[in-house]
């Protein structure tokens, strides 16, 4: 592959990318989705970062780990429970951190 082949197709990549990413918002408000798939992808960030972040805190050494002694799981169940107790975001995030720490140290 020579380097004007190398161009083209980082060109026509920049070109396909711009076209997806922007149709959208260059077609406006003249596309209407339906209610249903409006109402549905409202669920797809949490969707993503679950689908990211569970297998960190399930998976220990590529094994399934649902025990005490995971200090992933651990740290996030923690936060978790932390979050649906008082909603502060910030506060989420050290004790889930201080949690996950704490088991990794003395665990």
């Amino acid at each position: 592959m020579s380097a004007l082949d190398t161009w083209i197709v980082i060109g026509l990549l920049l070109l396909a990318t711009l076209i997806t990413r922007s149709s959208l918002f260059l077609l406006g408000h003249a596309v209407k989705l339906p209610p249903k798939l409006m109402h549905a992808l409202r669920y797809a960030p949490a969707a993503a970062l679950a689908a990211i972040v569970a297998p960190d805190l399930l998976l220990q050494g590529g094994e399934l780990s649902l025990s005490w002694a995971n200090p992933k799981l651990m740290g996030g169940l923690s936060a978790a429970l932390f979050f649906l107790a008082t909603r502060h975001l910030l506060g989420t995030i050290v004790v889930g951190m201080a949690a996950f720490s704490l088991l990794r140290v003395f665990g």
